[in-house]
């Protein structure tokens, strides 16, 4: 076993023996375009990473891609996230990482090719949200009824932008109902959604406003407890838990896990460390491991739907894959533009 404190793997590029390897072509240049959070809102399209996260998912349902669940360290303050994956249609593999302390956050995902060499280093605050957005997206159009929709979103945070900007485009939609805590909040976000999105956007006056009667039901908030109730919930209703993945965290009531017909996570390995909703209705005895379906298994069909409807959960936490679907088309349309800067690392 090496040590802890052993001279590194790859030695250092002013010694022999790493000239020696670069000269036999062992080790791959380190030179990146780094795209900065500007470079990535000139290029990003909503269409294109929604059509990314469904090729991406339907190669993790066929065995194709991978993806490895989140993992975290804990210091002192702050919090270490790391979670990577593998998208041979996107042609990359790769990696997101980020840290949170004070009450600040910065995201980074790193693409490599599939040959190994350094593809992209991108900041990736604004296409997380759209791909967490395009998930939703993506699980929606396979999981409600092709009609028109009412749906009900709580929160109202720049996550929520993208989980509307999305959703309006898989569905035709009849009214977006918003609700958040804040009334300002909720009523500045309903205006400026029904102008960014030509659609009728309200502000509802609760939480049970909202969610009654909603074909969609998408909570995206940072809440530790549930933010809606079972009894409001139709019993036709898709609803999407996306705002929370920590074990500790809920936004769903385990009596509503327990009275849904069908549950759909994007990945079993990562709803067993993350969901709070389902962790602790299984906690609680209302819920069994067992009746989760993984979302690559609706989109490759190896899952049918039962015959008699009923309520209709999906967990969403976050995949390394879904970055990578993202990451990948926001790369190719970057260098169509030639944005960014190539950098040699070392």
């Amino acid at each position: 076993m090496r040590s802890a404190t052993c001279e590194p793997t790859v030695p250092s590029p002013m010694s022999p023996t790493f000239k020696a390897l670069w000269a036999m072509g062992a080790i791959l240049p380190a030179v990146t375009l780094v795209l900065r959070e500007a470079d990535v809102e000139r290029v990003i399209q909503m269409d294109a990473v929604i059509a990314a996260v469904d090729a991406a998912m339907h190669e993790l349902g066929d065995g194709t891609a991978q993806n490895e669940p989140r993992r975290r360290a804990f210091a002192p303050g702050g919090l270490l996230n790391v979670m990577f994956a593998s998208y041979p249609g996107g042609g990359c593999t790769g990696l997101k990482a980020y840290t949170v302390a004070a009450g600040r956050v910065r995201f980074l995902v790193v693409l490599f090719a599939l040959d190994g060499s350094f593809q992209a280093l991108i900041e990736a605050e604004l296409m997380g949200a759209y791909r967490t957005g395009a998930a939703t997206a993506v699980a929606v159009r396979a999981l409600a009824p092709r009609q028109p929709a009412t749906v009900a979103l709580i929160g109202a945070g720049h996550q929520a932008v993208t989980q509307a900007l999305a959703i309006s485009r898989v569905l035709q939609i009849k009214e977006i109902r918003v609700f958040s805590r804040d009334p300002d909040r909720r009523a500045a976000f309903a205006a400026a959604q029904a102008a960014e999105l030509s659609l009728r956007v309200v502000a509802a006056g609760s939480a049970e406003a909202a969610v009654r009667g909603a074909d969609v039901v998408i909570t995206m908030t940072t809440s530790s407890v549930p933010v809606i109730e079972a009894g409001w919930v139709e019993e036709h209703a898709v609803v999407v838990g996306a705002g929370s993945n920590f074990p500790n965290r809920t936004e769903m009531p385990a009596d509503l896990v327990a009275r849904a017909r069908t549950v759909v996570v994007d990945q079993l390995a990562a709803a067993q460390l993350e969901s709070g909703d389902l962790i602790q209705a299984n906690a609680a005895g209302t819920f069994d491991w067992d009746r989760a379906t993984e979302l690559g298994s609706v989109l490759t069909g190896t899952w049918k739907p039962p015959a008699e409807p009923g309520i209709t959960l999906f967990e969403s936490h976050g995949l390394a894959l879904w970055d990578l679907a993202a990451g990948s088309v926001v790369l190719a349309a970057a260098r169509e533009r030639r944005l960014g800067e190539e950098v040699e690392l070392f």
